[in-house]
């Protein structure tokens, strides 16, 4: 398997990957430990310096203290559950394997419909340029596939190494 040590894009998109994974890691524990106690709530607003009689947060601290236990739960697991996915991509791409991408390009593809219906849905322009970069990671994902002869271009690259076998 080739590989490409002086690509700094691909160790890039799994910093990327990584990163997400740790917030999804926190968002999941967070929203856990919120089943039994909202009372440490208000402590960090004031830890993090964000501004507790703002609009935004009053209406975060809103949300959020309205969630029943249930869905508290369904937050957290599912959060810790697609961190898990971030992080094993993460850590694949870090270490430039061929599968890492693989993965990433199948995940990606496959929440693009859903970011697609969230855009129509709540129009901004952070989603627009998420869909877009997520768009340009698959490309870019596909086209090192393709060039080092990986899926879904193992056929044609198979095919090749053989006529080229002396016979």
């Amino acid at each position: 398997m080739a590989r490409h040590p002086r690509d700094p894009i691909i160790r890039l998109i799994g910093l990327g990957k990584l990163a997400k994974a740790g917030l999804l890691v926190a968002l999941g524990l967070g929203a856990l430990s919120m089943r039994h106690d909202q009372s440490w709530l208000g402590t960090w607003v004031h830890a993090i310096a964000a501004d507790a009689h703002g609009r935004l947060v009053a209406t975060a601290l809103a949300r959020v203290s309205s969630l029943t236990v249930h869905q508290l739960i369904e937050i957290g697991v599912g959060s810790l559950v697609y961190a898990a996915v971030f992080a094993i991509e993460g850590v694949g791409l870090w270490l430039r394997k061929a599968w890492a991408e693989v993965m990433t390009v199948i995940v990606t593809i496959s929440f693009i419909p859903l970011e697609i219906y969230e855009l129509v849905e709540h129009p901004s322009g952070a989603k627009v340029v998420m869909i877009a970069v997520n768009a340009l990671i698959v490309l870019y994902l596909l086209r090192r596939l393709r060039r080092e002869g990986h899926w879904p271009f193992r056929r044609a690259g198979i095919a090749a190494q053989i006529a080229e076998r002396p016979a």
